[in-house]
């Protein structure tokens, strides 16, 4: 099995194991075919009000977790996008359309859910091939 060492992640016994960080809960695990999952709500210590600047967050922070995996977001393969408010999906969809690579898009599911935090209305579990 290949794995890599997914920084701010902590392995033990094989097994990847979820984390606090700036970012909030990151979770990961490793599979056969070397694919990070990577799950991500918005920042703890920024809270904008505004879908479209938490789904940036959101995006920025996947970028720097995939690069620290030697990845990119091209090499994203699906996406799972919760939502608080479906009256929000037009913002939070136009702030992905302006980041997702054009020619690699991801299999991707938007769905309205109630987050953990209430102060957060987007949260973004993806899986990267490496």
């Amino acid at each position: 099995m290949r794995t890599a060492a997914l920084t701010p992640f902590t392995k033990e016994n094989d097994q990847w194991r979820s984390s606090v960080t700036e970012w909030g809960r990151v979770s990961a695990r490793p599979s056969s075919t070397a694919t990070p999952y990577i799950s991500l709500g918005s920042s703890r210590r920024t809270r904008p009000p505004d879908i479209k600047d938490q789904t940036e967050q959101v995006l920025r922070k996947i970028d720097g977790i995939l690069k620290g995996v030697g990845s990119d977001k091209s090499k994203l393969l699906s996406a799972q996008i919760f939502i608080t408010d479906m009256r929000n999906f037009a913002d939070m969809n136009s702030v992905w359309d302006a980041w997702v690579d054009k020619q690699n898009t991801p299999a991707r599911a938007t769905v309205q859910a109630s987050l953990a935090n209430p102060k957060m209305l987007v949260e973004i579990m993806g899986q990267a091939a490496i």
